[in-house]
């Protein structure tokens, strides 16, 4: 006897370089067990063409390169009832229009922070052995120093500007080390900071006594450029910052003329403003400064990571459970 045809019509809606990562055939074939689809996957420009598409859509599955879900888009999906983002931030992607429908959206953000969380841990364990600047001044001096001083992973401190999904991760891993964990988040509770073992202390602070400092806030107005000289001058000698979340945290102007001043110190930027960096920028020429585009984020089969929350969702959705990483209007505005 044959199994009934699912209830539910789904079309995924992504760029095309990253669909087969994202949703590779095992994914797939999973979503197609709980619904049909509408058609075949598209592109935003192909959507843009043939808007209707939509009409009977009832989820839409998405991630890089995902449609604006305005009144455009709504006029068509008249009959949307979830939407599951196989990617971080769905800032760019809701608008009012979305929200007044109280349509449920799943982000993946918690699977997109896995790797950044662990490349950063890599980085900061680095950093306690100071070992990108170690390995400048072996280069240079082209001898090996005599026991270097540095602090190492015992009874140091390691400062996580935010604790969002990936700095709450970060500190999570760190929990393993005999290292002192600080924080900086104005929107943390007290009990948020005691369930990620961290201690809460002002960006001040976090700088001036931490030996690795790593950026983990979402780029908002009033976060955009606050990583000036002032912050960076404070950090103690040696001391590495580390930023996976985005460039414009940091105003690189003034931070390339604090690392030209202090050699000692070390930045690992994962992300810069704009990116890459403009043709002639000192990060590219700095010996201080570790430039890696985005090797923190998922690439190739660490984004299956991403598409399998989203067919884990999906399977919620349709047996009426609770979806887990449901995004509602505040956390979304909060999210990088």
């Amino acid at each position: 006897m044959n199994a009934p045809a699912p209830a539910l019509s789904a079309l995924l809606v992504m760029e095309e370089e990253r669909r087969a990562d994202v949703y590779p055939p095992e994914v797939l074939a999973g979503i197609g067990r709980l619904a049909h689809w509408q058609g075949p996957p598209l592109t935003r420009q192909e959507l843009d063409e043939d808007p209707e598409v939509l009409r009977g859509v009832d989820v839409l599955l998405t991630g890089w390169g995902a449609p604006v879900l305005d009144t455009a888009f709504l006029s068509h999906a008249t009959g949307l009832r979830a939407v599951l983002v196989a990617a971080g931030s769905v800032r760019h992607l809701t608008t009012p229009a979305f929200w007044a429908r109280g349509i449920p959206i799943v982000s993946a953000a918690a699977a997109n922070a896995v790797p950044v969380a662990e490349f950063t841990l890599a980085q900061v364990l680095l950093g306690l052995k100071q070992t990108h600047r170690i390995a400048r001044e072996v280069a240079s001096s082209r001898r090996f120093p005599r026991d270097p001083d540095v602090p190492g992973a015992y009874r140091s401190r390691v400062g996580l500007l935010g604790l969002g999904h990936i700095g709450r991760l970060v500190a999570a891993h760190l929990a393993r080390f005999d290292v002192e964990v600080l924080a900086t988040d104005p929107v943390a509770s007290p009990d948020t900071a005691r369930q990620a073992g961290v201690r809460l202390v002002s960006a001040e602070e976090l700088f001036a006594t931490c030996h690795v400092v790593s950026l983990h806030a979402p780029l908002l107005p009033e976060t955009r450029g606050t990583i000036g000289a002032r912050l960076l001058n404070s950090l103690s000698p040696g001391a590495t910052l580390i930023n996976t979340a985005r460039g414009a945290l940091i105003d690189e102007p003034a931070a390339a003329r604090v690392l030209r001043a202090r050699p000692d110190l070390t930045a690992v930027l994962d992300v810069t403003h704009p990116e890459p960096p403009a043709h002639d920028s000192p990060l590219f020429t700095l010996p201080n400064v570790i430039l890696t585009p985005h090797l923190g984020g998922a690439l190739g089969a660490e984004r299956h990571r991403l598409g399998q929350l989203v067919l884990d969702e999906l399977r919620r959705f349709v047996r009426a459970e609770p979806l887990q990483h449901a995004i509602d209007p505040a956390r979304a505005a909060s999210l990088a």
